[in-house]
């Protein structure tokens, strides 16, 4: 094991799951590295959305400390400062000021974590720089990217970054797995809406509901709009907590899983729900991104649907033993390299590689001043 590092996380939310898919992947990373033995200090922007769904008010596996703004994190002064490293979220309010911050105060290694890489990228082409600024990403001695393949390349050698690589998402097996229940849904999907998900929502899920009117359909998540026409047998869930998610996942036959349109451009951009509902046992299908196959195999642990006939086609046409085939290739497959413990260490081991880095760069640049002045005094 690495020496125990202490790390400072500046990010979206950990404490409330609603409306976010970052603080069940917070959860599973910091869950590893507080086993690995680690400490970890978690700043979060204290808002009333999330103070009012807040399903973790107090973890037991770091500290927590909520700020109310940019000014607000001068109480944490120290922390960041004497750190070994500090970790800069995506979609953190007051995200730019906030870089300048962490990048100015912090004493140790600085990081970068986006756990949406693409939909970062494309706002920065154009010209958009909510929580992250082009200027600040080649000052991080790391960006950590939710997407990998050729994307890591691209933030090296386009927007400047020091050195980017591939943190992706985690599930915590311990509360992640499979639930004693009856699966009395034939398909489900969980997630929040978004109006470039949407599309193939209706695509893969509720066009199949209307062509099996004998069969139960279920869709999760907060934020759909009032206008959307449910089929009568699509059960809607406003909001699902994550305690209740291996419960909801069981009681699938199929789970759905729906890529946004920026990180299906991008590829290699598996999302949380992937690794939860395979380490839930649940048999996945997917619409298609490059990367996928790499994670779950085609026909061997996931099934890659481009229409309803896809998913009418699995729905009806599979046994239970090819259900339950794929289900434990993908539980295989999830467990072996995604879980919170085995990313936490991949982490680690970057902060741990950065930190000699820079004392390596630390240490030439003493040298370099030794010499002029040495030269100074000939």
């Amino acid at each position: 094991m690495t020496t125990p590092l202490r790390i400072v996380f500046l990010g979206l939310s950990i404490t409330s799951s609603w409306g976010n898919g970052h603080a069940t992947t917070y959860r599973s990373l910091i869950r590893g590295l507080h086993s690995l033995g680690h400490d970890v200090l978690f700043l979060e922007r204290d808002v009333p959305w999330y103070a009012d769904h807040r399903d973790l008010p107090r973890p037991e596996y770091c500290e927590l400390g909520l700020y109310n703004d940019r000014g607000d994190l001068i109480r944490w002064d120290s922390e960041i400062a004497r750190a070994d490293a500090v970790i800069l979220g995506s979609y953190v309010p007051d995200g730019v000021a906030i870089a300048d911050y962490v990048l100015d105060t912090a004493c140790g290694v600085t990081a970068f974590y986006d756990i949406d890489t693409p939909v970062t990228l494309a706002k920065l082409m154009r010209g958009e720089e909510e929580y992250v600024s082009r200027t600040a990403i080649p000052r991080f001695d790391l960006y950590l990217s939710f997407t990998g393949g050729p994307t890591l390349r691209r933030l090296e050698q386009e927007f400047g970054a020091q050195r980017a690589e591939a943190l992706y998402c985690s599930v915590d097996e311990e509360r992640y797995r499979p639930a004693d229940e009856p699966a009395n849904w034939d398909l489900g999907y969980l997630g929040t809406y978004s109006d470039d998900r949407q599309p193939t929502l209706e695509r893969l899920l509720l066009e199949p509901a209307r062509k099996l009117p004998d069969r139960r359909f279920v869709v999760a998540g907060p934020q759909y709009p009032s206008t959307i026409a449910w089929p009568a047998n699509v059960d809607r869930i406003e909001h699902l907590p994550p305690e209740r998610h291996p419960e909801f996942y069981s009681r699938q036959r199929y789970t759905l899983n729906v890529t946004r349109a920026d990180m299906i451009a991008a590829g290699w951009s598996p999302s949380v729900r992937l690794f939860e509902a395979a380490a839930c046992g649940t048999p996945i299908i997917s619409d298609y991104w490059p990367g996928l196959d790499e994670l779950l195999p085609a026909g061997e642990a996931a099934i890659i649907a481009a229409g309803a006939e896809d998913v009418v086609r699995a729905i009806t046409g599979n046994t239970d033993a090819e259900r339950v085939r794929l289900a434990i290739n993908a539980r295989s497959r999830i467990l072996q390299s995604h879980t919170g413990r085995a990313r936490a260490a991949e982490l680690a081991s970057c902060l741990t590689e950065a930190r000699s880095a820079a004392g390596r760069r630390l240490s030439s640049v003493r040298v370099k001043e030794l010499d002029e002045s040495l030269a100074s005094i000939d």
